[in-house]
């Protein structure tokens, strides 16, 4: 296995869409407040840990009331920000590493997870620099990322490259939708505010059956596709059917 340079100072990656990566690098500072612009994230959180956990208690079989069903697991989470994921997954005994474009995201997270005391291999690095340097993982996570990316298709690919035999790839995006423009642009950016007024393209969000199409063509398949619904009386988000605006897609390989 190729070492990766972990003091690299940029990744290279022509995935990587360079305008994206520095909206979410301006908002960095924010990344742990409830109540700031990751807020939406914040309230997502429970269910986007409770559907990981579950799927992979089942995969790998585990026991999912145990208090650390994940250890001995390897996960990756491309795009981890400032840590909102890794950090419950760490806590539940994965062995995590959370990889991100922005340095300033990197610095924040790391500094989280020194404070609570959490072991977290965080890399200012790109999901082609782990797949150049050979590493796989039991479970490769990128939620709400594919649809800020330059090419999707090549960075599905390079998602998939980096999942072991028997493991998952999880992710989590918005459908293309009108249902999706009115509630995940209109409301979400303008109306409620919960996001910074232009944090999302309707042209990049991406259908389930594209989705599966990239996926089939990196030899992955769909085995599981979850809609997120928001209930306004109790500010919470749950698990549906309903795959018109946000969803959670776990995908396995041959």
């Amino acid at each position: 296995m190729a070492a990766l340079d972990k003091t690299a100072r940029k990744p290279l990656d022509r995935t990587i869409d360079s305008a994206e990566v520095e909206r979410f690098a301006r908002m960095a500072a924010e990344w742990w407040d409830p109540d700031g612009k990751f807020r939406p994230l914040h309230r997502l959180n429970p269910v986007r840990v409770a559907y990981i956990r579950e799927q992979l208690c089942a995969r790998f079989g585990r026991d999912v009331r145990a208090d650390r069903p994940l250890r001995g697991l390897g996960v990756v989470d491309i795009g981890c920000g400032g840590g909102l994921i890794a950090e419950p997954l760490a806590r539940l005994g994965a062995g995590v590493t959370g990889i991100d474009a922005s340095e300033r995201n990197i610095e924040v997270a790391r500094t989280h997870a020194a404070g609570q005391g959490l072991a977290i291999d965080y890399r200012f690095a790109a999901a082609a620099d782990l797949v150049a340097a050979g590493e796989r993982f039991d479970a490769v996570l990128s939620l709400e990322v594919v649809e800020h990316v330059s090419d999707r298709r090549g960075f599905l690919g390079n998602c998939c490259a980096l999942v072991k035999p028997g493991g998952a790839l999880f992710l989590a995006t918005l459908n293309r939708t009108a249902k999706s423009y009115l509630l995940g642009i209109v409301a979400a950016e303008y109306v409620l505010r919960w996001l910074p007024a232009g944090t999302h393209d309707w042209n990049r969000f991406v259908r389930p059956s594209e989705l599966a199409a990239d996926l089939r063509e990196a030899g992955f398949r769909l085995a599981d596709l979850k809609g997120i619904t928001y209930n306004p009386l109790s500010d919470r988000f749950a698990l549906s059917q309903d795959v018109d605006v946000n969803y959670l897609a776990l995908a396995v390989g041959p």
